[in-house]
């Protein structure tokens, strides 16, 4: 009867810990996620539609550009509004998870022009930092971006 018992024992131990990694996201899968999220941002400067962006951005975003300028949420989002892409794309997407939080890595390449008339031609490698909220879902609290000299 004992052998039994410690046999169910191990069984159930054995049935749990198998379980146990399907209710979890596996490190691939938070890339992914983080990949597509990126990829709706991509969308957003493609379409000249920051109401695609809005939902990506945390409430206390931040952006650093390649001059130094620090920039809020609520910034960022009224410079999208006067921005018009010719053409944008992403190069090089890395993303690293570590726990609740994913760093995201790449070029940008976009032409256009700002809402003051300005011609952009800009070439930058850019980094996204991510975290998982308190809701589950994932939002870019830092970005920041530095030109690539060509």
């Amino acid at each position: 009867m004992k052998r039994i018992s410690t046999w169910c024992a191990l069984g159930l131990l054995a049935l749990a810990s198998a379980a146990w990694p399907q209710g979890k996201p596996t490190a691939g899968a938070t890339e992914k996620a983080i990949a597509a999220l990126e990829q709706k941002w991509l969308q957003s400067q493609k379409t000249n539609n920051p109401d695609l962006l809005a939902p990506l951005l945390a409430g206390n975003f931040v952006t650093t550009s390649g001059e130094g300028k620090v920039t809020s949420r609520a910034e960022a989002l009224a410079d999208a509004k006067t921005m018009h892409w010719e053409s944008v794309s992403y190069g090089d997407l890395k993303v690293t998870v570590f726990g609740n939080t994913a760093i995201a890595t790449g070029i940008f390449d976009g032409q256009g022009v700002d809402g003051k008339g300005k011609h952009l031609d800009e070439h930058e490698r850019w980094t996204d930092t991510w975290v998982k909220m308190s809701g589950g879902a994932w939002q870019c609290v830092a970005s920041h971006a530095s030109p690539i000299k060509m």
